[in-house]
């Protein structure tokens, strides 16, 4: 971690060293989130566009000089990160802006961006020799944190609502990690995962507690910038649940214009489901978010369903600092948008990842998008990881199949009344 200066407290900026052995400030518990610091002089004087250029490291990995690791620091041998990001001239033109770019995060190891964080807490625990890791969640980063340590032997315990989708259950069971179905929600889990963790001594991965999750999730941002060749979008466009991956976005911005590698921050617009919304109303109503008292979250977008955003004060930055919004959008809008991103674009997202798509459409419904602009829409998880939703998706869109009998006349007689 030689870049590495220190990690600073987002409430009242104490500074802890770089080897602090802690997850939060002190002073502030567990609401007084870390923010690591770096050397981005020293940083600047030994790398550059062209060395990131001439990598061939083809993963996350590849940003190490602004991440909170050493330069030999042994790294999961699973693919995460270097996601394709694919321009896509059918959703511009249905919207009638300039370019939409689709970041498509469903292509990860365990098929969410979560991967990006899970990566970098085996990293972690592993500079601190932890026996056990362990993590909270919806079900994608508890599927990335249990299948990144199944590719290192590393012990894991997942705590997760026993209302999560089946398939992201399966995943957990299929890597073998020790599993914890709460009976209760995404809060509910979180806190018992809290005090396991504190008990027995465990590697905390949670989302909005470790500060090094939003490091992880930040290498999105800079393969944006990159694939952009460092002319930023106007906008980018992030589905927002407890926060963290709006807030690594946003470091990303940061981190390159200290650099010097870009000259602004893309506006970055976080979208919340109508019944998750807490970031929301707090950006509407101008709310402190550290004191806004939690909301009682239902949402057909799991991922993204948050009581309590545990990484709100990252997640509020993200949008004040760059000129963006929040924006809410329906379930039915994002049932909506499901098919419209995957037909326009080729990509398959679950509700969460289509919950940004959602947004940018009614952002350009409102005007917070121009017709010249050009935008990237994150998309943070696969459709296989939600087929239920998926169904409702296409049923609700009209879709149906055809049912035929196994002769050509059959078909032919179905494809007549698809034509009347």
């Amino acid at each position: 971690m030689k870049n590495v200066t220190g990690l600073t407290c987002v409430i009242c900026d104490k500074t802890y060293p770089a080897d602090y052995a802690g997850y939060v400030c002190i002073d502030h518990g567990n609401e007084g989130i870390l923010d690591v610091q770096y050397d981005y002089d020293a940083i600047a004087s030994e790398w550059t566009k062209e060395d990131l250029a001439a990598n061939p490291d083809r993963t996350m990995w590849r940003y190490k000089p602004v991440m909170p690791v050493a330069p030999d620091a042994e790294v999961p041998p699973l693919t995460v990160g270097c996601t394709p990001m694919y321009d896509s001239a059918p959703l511009a033109t249905a919207l009638g802006i300039a370019r939409v770019w689709v970041k498509d995060e469903g292509r990860q190891p365990t098929a969410s961006l979560k991967d990006r964080a899970s990566a970098m807490a085996v990293v972690k625990a592993r500079e601190v020799g932890a026996e056990v890791v362990t993590t909270a969640s919806t079900g994608n980063a508890a599927a990335a944190l249990s299948g990144i340590s199944a590719s290192i032997g590393q012990k894991n315990v997942i705590f997760v609502p026993k209302s999560a989708p089946e398939a992201k259950i399966a995943q957990l069971l299929t890597y073998g990690s020790t599993v914890a179905l709460v009976n209760g929600n995404y809060g509910d889990a979180f806190e018992l995962c809290m005090l396991a963790a504190a008990e027995y001594g465990w590697y905390n991965r949670n989302t909005g507690y470790n500060p090094y999750m939003t490091e992880g999730k930040k290498t999105a941002g800079w393969e944006i910038l990159e694939d952009l060749d460092w002319n930023p979008p106007d906008a980018i466009f992030v589905s927002v649940g407890d926060g963290s991956i709006i807030g690594g976005v946003h470091k990303a911005m940061k981190d390159a214009l200290a650099l010097g590698w870009i000259d602004h921050s893309p506006r970055i617009y976080g979208i919340q489901a109508a019944g998750s919304d807490y970031m929301v109303q707090a950006f509407e109503s101008g709310e402190d978010v550290l004191t806004k008292a939690p909301i009682s979250a239902d949402t057909i977008a799991d991922s993204i369903s948050a009581d309590l955003p545990r990484d709100r004060i990252k997640a509020m930055r993200a949008v004040t600092e760059t000129n963006g919004a929040y924006v809410r959008v329906s379930d039915d809008e994002i049932l909506a948008a499901m098919p419209l991103l995957a037909r326009g674009s080729g990509v398959f997202a679950e509700p969460a990842g289509a919950t940004a798509y959602a947004g940018l459409i009614k952002a350009v419904a409102t005007g917070l998008v121009k017709e010249n602009e050009e935008v990237v829409v994150l998309s943070t998880g696969s459709g296989l990881k939600d087929v239920a939703s998926a169904m409702k998706a296409v049923a609700a869109a009209g879709t149906t199949p055809m049912v035929v009998d196994p002769t050509l006349e059959a078909l032919k007689q179905e494809l007549e009344k698809g034509t009347n």
